[in-house]
């Protein structure tokens, strides 16, 4: 590997320009929202130098590395605080920089009325460095840093209007579900240093065949639980929608373009772990599977914009931790799908903003209607966005999501027919409860309940919508193109060797699948929402449909497994604590105040009494000398 002394820089510039806001306070409200888009666009700047530099090298020397300082060194434990940009790690820089630059462009106009807006630019540049160190970190422990930092970045930034307790709720429930995740990352490292007497990604992967299959299971399982809880994952995906709570900036930039995607980065780097755990690697199927059609589901029957949307990220993260189960080239597929959706979801959610914006802040579908005519760009790009999100050719998310259904379907057997009817499945939920989003919105009979019109919103919101809605269209061209992505990814993933395996059904067949199923739900939501809608939800529903607007029971689900269980627990070992760990001191503190009471008898203050205690003593003494040596 080569050196680079710009990898540093990369997390230095926001991380430095965070503290510069935070710790300037008021004086930076009229320049902090300046100060953090430039450095933004800094960063992305210094991306895109890495890349066509690494882009011009071999693919043996195109991954650079940075050491900054030795970090722990305690006995055979040696971790150097150590950046690596590698072929993986640059699509995720890119992303993260130059998403969340038009973000901050964005977000200039979106928070321009709230006497905050300096402290919201430094959360965000400290998110963006923190997961810039996720990505760049040369090991696990590095990593980890980075990890813990986007975690509590999202819960300032989902409570940032803390003075609303719903939403100082979410931020917390967010930061508790990520925080079980967490603890699966950390018992990850711990078991992958006992087992390898290293932490770092290149040490792992060397000796990886050397560990046995329950080593590799451990580890796999537990990293699979940590992307669970950053990635809004079955069992642990219950946050996602209640995160929505935060600005509509911060539901763009971290939960639909980067933070929750840190759990496919997580599986995808530790490539060498699961290819070796079959148990691990069926389990991240179940998990990807479970939750695309859970969080489609849900999306089904959600009114708030956001959270439908929100239910979507679920969903198209299941699809992408679905596909690194798949081996070699479903990493590969994973991350195509990561990057097109980077682009999609980002806009719709930035055009979500764009229509709260007109709509005195409405994010309830059943209350707009007909905004099209008044807000035709925002109604445009988001159409471009829906477009690519169901899977219409041409758009970016037919190329990704599609070659994720045929990799399915050729894992083989059963599993992949199961695989690949669940996937086809998902596709058909996604184009209806989208279609669903889009005419409530943007169609249909005008349903808002004040006089004014809504209108466009200003043109440093639509300038970012419009330049994400390119990549809407061409991104999964351009990855897709002669397996681009695919040969990009090869030194990292080692997708080749099975991108020409023998196929169960030919590519044309799968698309011709895929297309009946979005026609299938695109034509039923038609048929079901085409007339004028009311303004008030539906009070007699389905079993589903009630299921589903209660987020099919995950609270209460956890709840009942979790919560209570675990509150049941911590009685048990609180009540064990006093009756033994205290009732031990307490023990042995009454027995010495019981012995002093006594003790303190002795002490009368009389000399006679001490001399005859010394006689006593002495002919004690003397007798037991006389016994023993007798």
């Amino acid at each position: 590997m080569t050196t680079s002394s710009n990898l540093l820089w990369l997390i230095a510039l926001p991380l430095f320009s965070s503290a510069i806001l935070i710790l300037s306070g008021k004086r930076a409200n009229s320049w902090g929202h300046v100060l953090a888009t430039i450095v933004s666009a800094s960063s992305f700047t210094i991306g895109v130098v890495e890349f066509f530099a690494m882009h011009g090298r071999s693919d043996a020397n195109r991954a650079v590395t940075q050491k900054i300082f030795t970090w722990i060194s305690v006995g055979s434990l040696n971790v150097d605080a150590s950046l690596m940009l590698d072929q993986l790690s640059i699509c995720f820089v890119l992303l993260i920089t130059g998403v969340g630059t038009l973000i901050h462009v964005y977000s200039i106009s979106y928070m321009s009325h709230d006497h905050d807006r300096r402290r919201f630019f430094a959360y965000l540049n400290f998110f963006i460095a923190s997961m810039l160190l996720l990505v760049l970190g040369d090991s696990y422990l590095n990593l980890y840093v980075g990890w813990e930092g986007v975690g509590l970045a999202s819960y300032l930034l989902i409570g940032f209007w803390n003075q609303k307790p719903a939403y100082a709720t979410a931020a917390k429930k967010a930061f508790i579900a990520n925080r079980i995740g967490d603890v699966g990352l950390s018992i990850a490292i711990m078991i992958a240093f006992a087992t390898f007497g290293d932490v770092s990604f290149a040490g792992i992967k060397e000796h990886a065949d050397e560990a046995s299959s329950t080593q590799l299971t451990a580890i796999g399982l537990m990293l699979l639980l940590a992307a669970c809880g950053k990635s809004a994952q079955f069992p642990l995906q219950s946050w996602l929608g209640d995160a929505m709570a935060g600005p509509t900036p911060v539901s763009a930039l971290i939960h639909a373009a980067t933070m929750v995607t840190a759990g496919v980065y997580l599986i995808t780097r530790s490539n060498f772990i699961f290819d070796e755990a079959p148990i691990a690697q069926l389990m991240v199927l179940v998990v990807g599977g479970i939750t695309l059609l859970f969080g489609a589901v849900i999306g089904m029957a959600k009114d708030d914009i956001k959270k439908a949307l929100a239910a979507s990220t679920m969903s198209q993260i299941g699809y992408m931790i679905l596909a690194t189960g798949l081996g070699p080239i479903g990493y590969a597929f994973a991350i195509m799908h990561l990057l097109t959706h980077g682009f999609f979801k980002a806009s719709m959610f930035l055009g979500a903003g764009s229509v709260m914006h007109g709509m005195k802040d409405e994010v309830n579908m059943r209350k707009f209607g007909g905004i099209g005519k008044f807000m035709p760009f925002t109604a445009l790009t988001f159409g471009l966005g829906y477009l690519a999100i169901i899977g219409v050719p041409p758009f970016s998310g037919f190329y990704s999501k599609d070659k994720i259904i045929e990799t399915a379907f050729n894992a083989g057997g059963i599993k992949g027919i199961a695989l690949g009817m669940a996937t086809l499945l998902g596709a058909v939920i996604t184009a209806f409860y989208m279609t669903r989003v889009v005419i409530l919105t943007f169609f249909g009979n005008e349903r808002w309940g004040h006089k004014d019109e809504p209108a466009e919103s200003p043109a440093l919101m639509l300038i970012p919508i419009g330049l994400l809605s390119i990549g809407s269209i061409a991104a999964g061209f351009i990855f897709s193109k002669g397996d681009g992505l695919v040969n990009w990814l090869q030194p990292v993933v080692n997708p080749l060797k099975e991108h020409h395996a023998e196929e169960f059904l030919p590519p044309i067949i799968v698309s011709l699948m895929t297309l009946v199923a979005v026609m299938i739900g695109l034509t039923v939501a038609i048929l079901k929402y085409r007339g004028d809608q009311v303004a008030q939800a539906p009070e007699k529903v389905s079993v589903l449909v009630s299921a589903a607007r209660r987020d099919l029971f995950q609270d209460e689900f956890n709840e009942a497994v979790f919560m209570r269980p675990g509150q049941s627990l911590i009685k048990i070992l609180l009540n064990l604590d006093y009756i033994l760990i205290d009732g031990l001191v307490r023990s042995v503190a009454a027995t010495s105040l019981s012995a002093g009471v006594r003790l303190r008898t002795l002490q009368t203050g009389y000399v006679r009494s001490y001399a005859l205690m010394m006689v006593i003593g002495a002919l004690a003494l003397v007798t037991t000398i006389w016994v023993v040596t007798a």
